[in-house]
């Protein structure tokens, strides 16, 4: 199946989507499916399967892993895959997450990062904050609701990929710092 949205959550705004999602069907086998023209999203079998073919398509293809899969297994064509995905099968479903966390800050991944799946507007914070920059939110939601999720919290407590540093680590509290107190002119 090849599933293409009219509109993703890309940067923090709704834009048009210009990728395709490959899913297998019942009876397909990696090696045998046939990748459509243009822009798609593989799985990461696919893309082990016909990896020759499809690095010749590269910028035009991108791969998705679903929870139980390893991102290293990209690592030695990372800086080349502009886009990444990660399947959420189930809102409850947290792999995901350190899967992303994973591929930018071990992995120094710089492309889009992008959440497939059962993806909701109360995870959109969350994820954002491990390193996705790119939403296909479930289709039967309102896609301009889902992009509240992102403004959710005006500030963050626990350091992540979004924030280095911890609330307490950013937070100047009077008469704490001397130093810091007399160069302000407290």
């Amino acid at each position: 199946m090849f599933e293409v949205r009219e509109e993703i959550i890309k940067n923090a705004a709704v834009v048009p989507n210009s990728w395709g999602l490959l899913r297998l069907d019942e009876g397909d086998t990696p090696e045998s499916v046939v990748v459509p023209e243009g822009k798609a999203i593989v799985p990461l079998a696919v893309w082990q399967a016909q990896r020759e073919s499809l690095a010749a398509r590269l910028p035009h293809i991108g791969v998705w892993l679903a929870g139980d899969e390893r991102p290293e297994e990209l690592a030695d064509v990372i800086a080349q895959l502009p886009v990444i995905a990660i399947d959420f099968p189930k809102f409850t479903d947290g792999r995901g997450y350190s899967i992303a966390f994973n591929l930018r800050a071990r992995l120094g991944y710089k492309g889009e990062l992008r959440a497939i799946g059962d993806v909701l507007r109360d995870q959109l914070f969350s994820m954002h904050r491990v390193g996705f920059d790119a939403y296909a939110t479930r289709p039967d939601r309102s896609i301009h609701d889902a992009l509240k999720g992102l403004s959710v919290f005006s500030e963050t407590y626990q350091a992540s990929w979004d924030q280095k540093s911890p609330l307490f680590r950013r937070h100047h509290r009077e008469g704490q710092n001397p130093d810091l107190d007399n160069a302000a002119g407290i």
